[in-house]
């Protein structure tokens, strides 16, 4: 009986721990800086934490989409080289126009500006939503990272548990966002506007180039795949 009961205690504790791994699995994976942390910092600096909240939001919204692409089976549909030549173009607009348009706007960036500029929460999570859903990146990411731990699961646990698994990850993918918009939130309620100018003309910058970086992905898939 004795046995009986440690095993199981065992057995949860393991699952506890997997828990956590996938928790700092979603974290660490949203940690590098990309087109979802620019944008967030550059509309946290300019509309404070909700704005740079729901664009992380958004993002994880078009994650989730794909996770349930690659659970369902149907991530094979995106891998034809039309589709991604799409998405890759489509990414370079949506990007690039982006990084402009914060380029531009960091020169005009004043007291009352930083008070709010007319943008909704609306259009916050429409930015990260359309940034991340044209993303190939995000299509190679999650067949890669979740069809492994699909494949994990399958093996070690019973298929509910992918459910808990995958809140885990969607769970560390949070708590980094609302990371990200608590720093972009403190940089707008401290920071001199000059250095906040300076903040959001590299984060426009760095859209622009990862907009670029998606058209060369595009151009190349389009003419020499």
């Amino acid at each position: 009986m004795d046995k009986y009961i440690t095993s199981i205690i065992l057995k949860e504790e393991n699952k506890i721990n997997t828990i956590i791994s996938y928790v700092f699995l979603g974290l660490s994976l949203s940690a590098p800086i990309g087109p979802i942390n620019a944008a967030q910092l550059d509309r946290g600096i300019r509309n404070g934490f909700w704005h740079a909240w729901f664009i992380g939001l958004g993002a994880i919204t078009a994650d989730i989409i794909y996770m349930l692409l690659v659970y369902f089976g149907m991530i094979h549909l995106l891998n034809s080289p039309f589709v991604k030549a799409f998405l890759w173009m489509f990414g370079f607009f949506v990007l690039v126009y982006t990084g402009l348009e914060s380029i531009k706007n960091a020169g005009v960036i004043s007291e009352s500006n930083l008070r709010g500029n007319g943008s909704t929460l609306t259009n916050s999570f429409l930015s990260g939503f359309l940034m991340s859903l044209f993303n190939p990146l995000s299509i190679l990411f999650w067949l890669g990272i979740y069809g492994s731990i699909l494949a994990n699961v399958a093996n070690s646990y019973p298929v509910q548990q992918l459910l808990i698994f995958s809140g885990a990850i969607v769970l560390g993918v949070l708590l980094w966002d609302v990371t990200m918009a608590a720093a972009s939130s403190i940089f707008h309620n401290f920071l001199k506007t000059k250095l906040l100018k300076t903040i959001s003309w590299l984060s426009g910058l760095s859209l622009v180039g990862f907009g670029f970086y998606f058209g060369v992905q595009a151009f190349r898939l389009l003419f020499f795949h």
